[in-house]
């Protein structure tokens, strides 16, 4: 009676199969024709699974993911129609005109109903490793608590959290839960990071996107993304709509009537009507992140849109010693490897770039055949990071090279030494790297929440330092190429000191920006007037403490790197 009951069980999958073979096998010879304009919007939606270009046929045979049947469109011939099917992952095959053979779909069924009897006592297992996979995913995602820094950030997503969870809490009230959240921030400061831990929070589904997952070269496409995105959330009940890049679909329109791009008009706009259409109770959320805040249209971040804005910032020293921690939690660091002291030399270093600098130094430590991270690999490790590997190679580099170099990272230091006292001086080198840098100058100022215009002055004149110190020892003839980057961060700085932030007393408190139109030639003068004033004054400089700037370059030639420290023993021995 078992066998019979076993026999029965098999029976019925089996006899479905045969009855889906007979189908398939009518159905290849049965087509039924689509329109152009349907199997398109079928693209887009991903309701298309392969298509079949025969050899001089005017029709392509068309697969779709949730019909067994086979369909023809007519075929435009054109490079485009092939690669709108590969960007939207369609699979591409090309046959020889002839007519299918009903074989290969029989002897796969064959060989399902063989895979019947083996993966029906497979079936229990393979669910008991499902879940204990689900319970790892879960386990290991983030929470607000594992998250460095951004303290601020995570008090104001708190009550979104709360709206989601409970909105009938708020609504009673006469609350309404924010459209939109804007997370806005340098790179690598964790955004992503923050909305997924808003979302496993609330205990509710997160659906992740990218704004250059929806603009597309057909118009539409990404309007009907839109839709769809939306249209799943809802069915989730309570979620967390996350779109990154942001800017790619919502950044400011042109002021002349004609943008240019009807494509991302239209996605924007299925956007915001989305947005629009959120009935007060329930529990969705729209949260999109931008790393470039002032390029974004007025249309997303006004009230009923993306209403509230949150800054996620990079870390302070704090904040980075915590994300350190945190970071080396799950990796084995040496007793030698100071995380304050580490965490006060990474100014300006973003979450994902502290990660990176600690994920490179077990790299180094692994290569070596290490048990532990030392602090060798972490110094490594941050020269990686900032510059770029060391040349293993610095027989091409001749001794003229390295006392130019020597010079010209002399002077950065000399400058911030005398300028900016209150910053640290982290590493002064003239290792070469494979980024091309003969050797750079690492400072790291002082945690504020503001700089004052004394800062942004003295800030420029150690940008300008390795040029004036090439030209004091070596001659206004003699100067190089080594103060390119220097010159494009100064400009950058001057333009902004002058026009953004009115410091300039002569130019006044204006910013041209506000015109939509090209820097004036009077502002553009004034920055060169201001630099080549604050040029002179750093050279003045240099040479009323050209010896201590000889010293240094000694220095740096014979140790090859050199700490604050060290530059401030030279200093007091000039002194005594």
């Amino acid at each position: 009676m078992r066998i019979k009951k076993s026999y029965i069980k098999y029976a019925v999958p089996v006899l479905a199969l045969i009855i889906l073979s007979g189908v398939l096998i009518y159905s290849m010879n049965t087509r039924s024709e689509l329109t152009y304009n349907t199997f398109l919007s079928y693209v887009a939606s991903g309701k298309v699974e392969e298509v079949s270009f025969q050899e001089n046929e005017n029709y392509v045979q068309v697969t779709l993911t949730d019909d067994i049947r086979e369909y023809k469109v007519p075929n435009p011939k054109s490079e485009e129609f092939l690669d709108y099917l590969l960007a939207h992952n369609v699979s591409v095959l090309y046959a020889d005109g002839s007519a299918s053979s009903p074989v290969l779909p029989v002897l796969a069924i064959l060989g399902i109903v063989g895979g019947v009897f083996y993966y029906r006592s497979k079936t229990a297992k393979s669910t008991l490793i499902q879940d204990v996979n689900q319970n790892d995913r879960a386990a290991n995602t983030p929470l607000l608590c594992d998250i460095a820094g951004n303290e601020e950030a995570k008090a104001m997503v708190q009550d979104i959290i709360q709206f989601i969870k409970t909105p009938e809490k708020y609504t009673r009230l006469g609350a309404k839960m924010p459209h939109g959240i804007l997370f806005y921030g340098p790179p690598g400061t964790g955004k992503t990071l923050m909305a997924k831990a808003i979302a496993n929070e609330a205990g509710v589904a997160f659906y992740p996107m990218r704004g250059s997952d929806f603009i597309q070269m057909y118009v539409g496409v990404g309007a009907s993304r839109i839709r769809e995105l939306f249209q799943a959330a809802r069915k989730s009940e309570k979620a967390v709509i996350f779109i990154d890049e942001i800017d790619a679909i919502g950044k400011k329109r042109s002021g002349h009537g004609d943008n240019g791009n009807d494509e991302r008009d239209q996605t924007l706009n299925a956007l915001l009507t989305e947005m629009s259409g959120f009935h007060d109770r329930e529990g969705i959320v729209v949260i999109a992140a931008t790393n470039r805040l002032d390029t974004l249209d007025e249309a997303l971040t006004r009230p009923g849109r993306f209403d509230r804005l949150v800054e996620i910032a990079l870390p302070d020293l704090n904040a980075r010693e915590k994300i350190l921690k945190l970071q080396a939690g799950n990796r084995n660091l040496a007793d030698t490897v100071n995380l304050s002291k580490l965490a006060k030399s990474t100014s300006s270093f973003s979450g994902a770039m502290l990660e990176n600098l600690l994920n490179e130094a077990a790299i180094f430590a692994a290569n070596e055949n290490c048990s532990y991270i030392e602090s060798e690999h972490v110094d490594k490790a941050f020269f990686t990071v900032i510059a770029g590997a060391e040349k293993s190679d610095t027989s091409c580099i001749t001794q003229k090279d390295r006392r130019i170099t020597a010079f010209h990272e002399a002077g950065h230091a000399l400058i911030t030494s005398l300028l900016m006292p209150d910053s640290y001086i982290a590493r002064v080198t003239i290792i070469p790297s494979t980024r091309g840098a003969g050797g750079f100058s690492l400072s790291i100022p002082k945690d504020s929440l503001y700089m004052t215009k004394q800062n942004m002055l003295a800030h420029l004149k150690v940008l300008l330092a390795g040029r004036a110190s090439e030209e004091l020892i070596f001659g206004r003839e003699a100067i190089t190429t080594g103060a390119g980057n220097d010159i494009e961060k100064a400009s950058g700085l001057i333009l902004d000191y002058i026009n953004k932030y009115g410091m300039d007393d002569d130019f006044g408190l204006f910013n041209v920006n506000v015109l939509h139109a090209s820097p004036s030639s009077d502002l553009v003068q004034q920055c060169r007037d201001n630099m080549k004033a604050l040029y002179s004054e750093t050279l003045h400089i240099l040479q009323e403490h050209q010896s201590l700037l000889h010293s240094i370059s000694q220095m740096l030639l014979e140790k090859e790197t050199l700490t604050g420290e060290d530059i401030d023993r030279l200093k007091r021995s000039q002194t005594e």
